[in-house]
């Protein structure tokens, strides 16, 4: 039997931990049931946490006065193609700093491990002027670039532990008997790494996502905002703040993420077992 000093550590460490779950779920329960208040409500005195009249007013208003069908599109588009093209750059690259014994690779990989920490806002003024000088400004494609050029660092860097937590003599195998370099990192490599590729995936489209301040410098035509900045510069401005409808926009947001956790949430976890082996 546990004696009475680790009992009372096991209380407290769950105690703590159900703690921190209330502080982080208590936002989105927030959020939720603001979506569903009449407008009598959301300044009731006392607040109400749970609302007493449910409505999807909110959410048809949304609908019907915004452009968010336009913005999702645009979010959604911005989002895949820059997940696919990172996933790619990330997977080859992450092999080939893992697999070959290139000069430097180390300092390499600790470069991107500091291109990942360097601020955003540091480098947004000269990735605009790239991009201006590019002719894509004002333009999903150029989005697309930039959200690139933010993303790939840290998808390399954790692709990096993911293929250096695969044997390597499981490759070799495949060489000897016979197969390309190709044939045996598409058929033996990319299948042990499919739980490191599917999470890195959907922690780079979790960005592109959510990511605010790109879009609201890179972006003015209302026609190619995206979710973040279109919903903000049109229910948030400084005569009035649309709470209800705020967050029923943020409600149908976080749609798409919480059906991509729940689909690939099993790749998500092998995945973070597999990289946190070496790195």
């Amino acid at each position: 039997m546990k004696s009475l000093p680790m009992r009372l550590a096991g209380l407290a460490a769950t105690g703590f931990t159900w703690l921190l779950v209330l502080a982080v779920t208590f936002p989105l329960l927030w959020m939720l049931g603001t979506a569903f208040k009449r407008p009598t409500e959301l300044f009731a005195k006392p607040p109400t946490f749970f609302p007493h009249a449910p409505t999807l007013q909110n959410f048809v208003d949304v609908l019907e006065q915004t452009k968010f069908t336009i913005y999702a599109t645009n979010s959604l588009i911005v989002a895949t193609v820059t997940t696919l093209f990172v996933l790619v750059v990330a997977t080859l690259g992450a092999h080939a700093m893992v697999s070959f014994k290139l000069m430097g690779r180390h300092v390499v990989a600790r470069a991107l491990l500091l291109c990942y920490m360097l601020p955003t806002t540091a480098v947004l003024i000269p990735i605009y002027l790239m991009i201006a000088g590019l002719g894509l400004a004002n333009s999903l494609s150029g989005l697309i670039v930039a959200y690139t050029s933010l993303t790939l660092p840290f998808a390399l860097w954790l692709m990096r532990a993911f293929f250096a937590g695969i044997p390597p003599e499981i490759e070799a195998a495949a060489l000897i008997d016979g197969a390309s370099r190709l044939r045996a990192f598409v058929d033996v490599v990319l299948p042990q790494a499919l739980p490191g590729i599917v999470t890195t995936g959907v922690f780079s489209f979790l960005i592109c996502w959510n990511e605010y301040l790109y879009s609201l410098v890179m972006i003015n035509d209302d026609r190619t905002r995206t979710l973040p900045t279109g919903i903000m510069g049109t229910l948030v401005n400084g005569y009035a703040i649309e709470w209800g409808m705020v967050m029923a926009a943020a409600t149908m947001m976080s749609v798409p993420l919480l059906l991509v956790f729940l689909f690939l949430q099993r790749y998500v976890v092998q995945g973070f077992g597999a990289g946190a082996v070496k790195g």
